[in-house]
Formats: structure tokens, sequence, C-alpha cells
């Protein structure tokens, strides 16, 4: 089993950054490709960003590419989400998620993590 918990949401102005965590407990998540995902309200869950089990692959949706960073440390069994350049329709709660390969399906997912960009 894995228990995925975000952190680092909040409120922050057009133009700012936030770095979200996304933290693995109940086993490790290096072998996993590790996922964030948003959904706004009245929207469907969004695909943001991916980055393979090793970390050398990544992958971004072209809502937030050039702004948004997936990274991930594998000893600290975490992975991260940097957001530069916050636009107000980045509001969202934000969700991390694990597959068990590049290919497969999001079995794990976190509780998610609000952000919310106003000014």
């Amino acid at each position: 089993q894995v228990q995925l918990v975000e952190s680092g949401g909040g409120l922050v102005q057009p133009g700012g950054s936030l770095r979200l965590s996304c933290a693995a407990s109940g086993r490790t998540v290096s072998g996993y490709t590790m996922g964030w995902f948003r959904q706004a309200p009245g929207k469907e869950r969004e695909f943001i960003a991916a980055i393979n089990s090793d970390g050398v692959f990544t992958m971004q949706a072209a809502s937030v590419k050039g702004r948004f960073t997936i990274s991930r440390d594998i000893a600290k069994n975490t992975v991260y989400l940097q957001m530069n350049s916050l636009k107000s329709e980045d509001t969202a709660v934000y969700y991390c998620a694990a597959a068990p390969g590049w290919t497969k399906g999001y079995d794990y997912w976190g509780q998610g993590t609000q952000v919310t960009v106003s000014s």
C-alpha cells in the first residue's frame, strides 16, 4: 500500500510561486511513476505533470509547460511540483498520484492541497 500526502498549497498572487510536496508512506515509491493532477471547481480532474521512476523523464500538460516543474527525491520518498508564474486559472485542488509504471494507470492518490491564485 502507498499513502500520499500533499502539502505546500496556499494563497498566492498572480505571478507568484509555490512548491508543492507529496510525501509517500507505506512503501517506497522509487519504482513508481509519480504524477500531479488538479481539479478546479466545476471542472474535471486534469493531468498536470508526471515523472518516471528514476526521474530521467518528465512530461507536462500544455497548460503548465514552461511554468511548472516536477521533480522527485528518491531517498526522501517525495515528489515535488514547483509552480512559477502562477495564474488565476491555476486555482484548483492539486493531487499527487502514483502509478506502477510509465504506461500504467494511477493506483494511489493523495487527499489534495488547495492552491488559490488571486490578487
